[in-house]
C-alpha cells in the first residue's frame, strides 16, 4: 500500500537562517591591540585559553604581532584580506582591451585572406571561361 503524501510534506528540512550566509570576521585595530596586550600579559600556557575564549587562531595572533612590529598601529588597521592586487582596475581594463584588439586584428587578417582567395578563384574562373569561348 502506498504511503500518504501528507506525511512527506511535514518532514521537509528547513535550513537555519543563521547558517545560510557566513561572512568573514573582521577586527579593528583597537581589538587587535588589546588581544596582543592580553597575550603578552599571559603566563606560560594561558595564551591558548585566551585564544579559545576569543575564538581566534594562533596564526592570527602571530600575524597581528608581525604587522604591529613592521608597520605599527597602521599595520593593524588594514582590513582587506589577501594579497594586494598587482594591477589597478584601469591597468586590467587596458590589458583586456589590448587582448581584444589582438584577437580582432587576427580575425580581420583571416577575413582579408579569405577575400583575397575568393578574388583569385574568381579571376581564375573568369580566365578559364574567357579562354574556352575563343
Amino acid at each position: 500500500m502506498p504511503k500518504s503524501t501528507k506525511t512527506s510534506h511535514s518532514k521537509q528540512v528547513k535550513p537555519e537562517p543563521g547558517l545560510e550566509k557566513r561572512t568573514r570576521r573582521t577586527y579593528n585595530a583597537e581589538y587587535k591591540m588589546s588581544i596582543i596586550a592580553q597575550a603578552d600579559a599571559c603566563k606560560h600556557g594561558e595564551v591558548g585559553a585566551l585564544l579559545r575564549r576569543e575564538r581566534l587562531y594562533s596564526n592570527q595572533l602571530s600575524a597581528w604581532r608581525r604587522e604591529l612590529a613592521q608597520s605599527g598601529l597602521a599595520g593593524l588597521s588594514k582590513t582587506v584580506p589577501g594579497p594586494k592586487p598587482s594591477k589597478t582596475s584601469e591597468q586590467r581594463q587596458i590589458e583586456q582591451l589590448e587582448k581584444a584588439n589582438v584577437r580582432l586584428t587576427r580575425e580581420l587578417e583571416i577575413a582579408n585572406g579569405c577575400l583575397d582567395l575568393q578574388k583569385k578563384a574568381l579571376s581564375m574562373l573568369d580566365h578559364l571561361n574567357s579562354g574556352s569561348d575563343v
